[in-house]
């Protein structure tokens, strides 16, 4: 079997990442450990590393022909068009790339729509999920992954194998594959569900030693000038690796693991308070895995614990602006004190992560907010539920007898079988099919907040920043995006572009400066504009604008020859002509107030609340209750 070596770089030449390779190796060596979740910056070999893992991976037995790369002994019946004593062939892991935008069909399977025009048959087209059956499945930047091809993901992991009843076709095929994600933890979250099926995940980053960088610009140059070639010169490094992860696979047999590894196993899972028994049983694999790759064949405590950042930290319950990791002195208290009772661990080992003083945010919320006489815009139920015929992904094909909005491909396959009229499909009304759209449609919440004065703007930042962690905490729930824009001094500043991740906000929020003059028209200027922007790149999203300010302002436009408060003006009836929904928050106090903020909500024709209690609880409950 000839290997591919144009386009990819060899898997033993990447330089440094050893956890990286580490555990893509142990999945290579154990598949049922369930993959790999790969978190780091741009650059940092996390495609490199999963690509090249497939080419050293040793080969497979298959049945030749066969779609869903069944090996030989498999149980199951084969499709028509596999000969029950087809030939059986050697070859390479399938490696199948999962893109961002494929559609269910693709993923799932479909009917052939080409034999079914042109024979009159309904055979089953198998899809991405077929093709990766004994191999790997990589999605790169997996927490973008739409969420309609996240409970997809989430089906076949869970059975290991993928059923589609659709169109008349009722198959089932094993859909049994190593999943390996990567993503940039700036761009969003990961959705807990699937963040569960990952068996491992680290976190990489771009080496600090100038000889280390050096060597890495130094391979990669000389792989890019002549992949081939370079490729040529590691073939005998990757013949090596193939042969040490076969070799693990049969030493894995015979790993075994003492009833007091087992013990620990169960202590320090229990101590890390993660949920389930899934933690318990991947940090046992794992651990067998890393002792079959070394040569040995008994599980000792230094193999549990290089297992467990692996394991645990994506498992481990955080707090919403809490980064994920393993609080390693614990660690090291765990395994000298095997015996001792975890229930007795403190408040002490959970560290608070805050560095800015964010309002913290309770469940238990009474205030009274003063509002003016607009209609209400409370809402219960699910946030922003998306509309079948507008938003969302497509999900399900639905029969329907209407021709408004058919769905073209699920409707010519379902009349593919009817034949054709002179080259023309015959298409019955019975066939008429349409998608329904599914997904939540998120909210993008921009705060703008005054940062002028002192006491008054620490008070404002410190509840914006608790408000911004706290909806990033179930950002993965309703798909909210959060942004801060901050105006003080001679101009405002985009604090916080809009982001779902919460490690994001929380290095942007970290000093928040306060103090100086009003400079309102600036910050209503670049909300416009970061709005503007925002909806390009995130066109699903419903804005919501939520201006903290007592609506004075002593700041001009640079190029005004008009006071302050006309810039004001002018800048927010322009913002208000986009229409989106605003929410002006007066906090001004005092005994005499000028009213400022309530005309500011007219020329933004917006709504206006009055907080006599400014903290993070009133601003989530403000959301909570106009856009949930």
């Amino acid at each position: 079997m000839t290997r591919n070596l144009e386009n990819i770089f060899p898997f033993p030449a990447i330089v440094g990442q050893n956890d990286l390779k580490t555990v893509l190796i142990l999945n290579a060596i154990y598949p049922a450990i369930g993959g790999v979740l790969i978190r780091g910056e741009k650059g940092t070999a996390k495609s490199t590393a999963a690509r090249g893992l497939a080419m050293i991976m040793p080969l497979i037995d298959a049945i030749k022909d066969d779609p869903y790369n069944r090996p030989p002994d498999a149980d199951s019946s084969y499709p028509d068009d596999v000969a029950p004593d087809a030939a059986v062939i050697k070859r390479p892991v399938p490696f199948v790339d999962l893109p961002l935008g494929a559609t269910e069909d693709r993923v799932l399977g479909s009917l052939d729509f080409e034999r079914a025009l042109g024979e009159g048959k309904r055979v089953f087209q198998p899809g991405l999920l077929a093709a990766a059956n004994r191999g790997i499945l990589y999605i790169d930047e997996v927490n973008l992954l739409p969420p309609h091809l996240v409970d997809v993901l989430l089906d076949a992991a869970a059975m290991g194998v993928n059923t589609v009843q659709r169109e008349g076709i009722s198959i089932t095929h094993p859909a049994q594959f190593t999943l390996i994600g990567t993503m940039n933890p700036e761009e969003g979250e990961l959705r807990p569900q699937l963040l569960d099926r990952f068996g491992l995940m680290v976190d990489v980053a771009a080496p600090r030693d100038p000889q280390l960088r050096t060597e890495v610009v130094r391979r990669r140059i000389a792989y890019e000038e002549n992949p081939v070639t370079y490729a040529e010169r590691w073939m005998e490094q990757e013949d090596v690796l193939t042969g040490q992860i076969a070799a693990a696979r049969v030493r894995l047999h015979t790993v075994t693991v003492s009833d007091e590894m087992l013990l620990l196993i169960s202590t320090l899972c229990a101590a890390f308070d993660v949920d389930g028994l899934r933690a318990d049983i991947t940090l046992h694999k794992t651990a067998r895995a890393l002792a079959a790759w070394e040569g040995r064949t008994e599980v000792t405590a230094d193999d549990i614990e290089r297992a467990v950042p692996w394991v645990l930290a994506h498992r481990q319950r955080r707090q919403p602006f809490q980064q994920p990791g393993i609080d390693r002195d614990k660690l090291q208290n765990l395994l000298e004190n095997q015996s001792e009772d975890t229930s007795q661990q403190t408040d002490d080992d959970h560290p608070d992560t805050e560095t800015f003083g964010a309002n913290d945010v309770h469940t238990d919320l009474r205030l009274q907010l003063k509002t003016d006489d607009q209609p209400s815009q409370m809402q219960h139920g699910r946030r922003n539920p998306s509309r079948s015929g507008e938003r969302g992904r497509y999900g399900r094909v639905m029969s329907t007898s209407r021709t408004e909005n058919l769905a073209i491909d699920a409707t010519l396959r379902s009349a593919a079988v009817n034949g054709t009229n002179d080259g023309k499909p015959i298409v019955h009304p019975a066939d008429y099919r349409q998608r329904e759209r599914t997904g939540t449609v998120g909210t993008l919440i921009l705060f703008i907040v005054d940062a002028s004065g002192s006491m008054a703007a620490r008070k404002r930042m410190s509840a914006v920043k608790g408000a911004v962690l706290s909806l990033l905490g179930n950002a993965y729930q309703h798909r909210d995006h959060v942004g801060v824009i901050a105006f003080r001094g001679s101009g405002a500043d985009l604090l916080l572009p809009p982001t779902n991740s919460i490690e994001q906000a929380e290095q942007a929020l970290q000093t928040l400066p306060t103090g100086g003059r009003t400079p309102l028209a600036h910050a209503l200027q670049l909300a416009e504009q970061t709005l503007s922007q925002a909806q390009r790149q995130l066109p699903d999203v419903i804005p919501l604008v939520l201006l903290l300010t007592d609506g004075k302002a002593n700041v001009p436009l640079s190029d005004s020859s008009r006071t302050p408060q006309e810039d004001v003006a002018i800048a927010a009836r322009q913002l208000a002509e986009s229409g989106h929904h605003t929410l002006i928050v007066d906090t001004e106090d005092g005994f005499v107030r000028m009213g400022r903020a309530r005309e500011l909500a007219q020329w933004l024709a917006g709504e206006y609340v009055q907080l006599d209690d400014l903290s993070a609880d009133t601003l989530n409950l403000l959301i909570w209750q106009r856009h949930r």
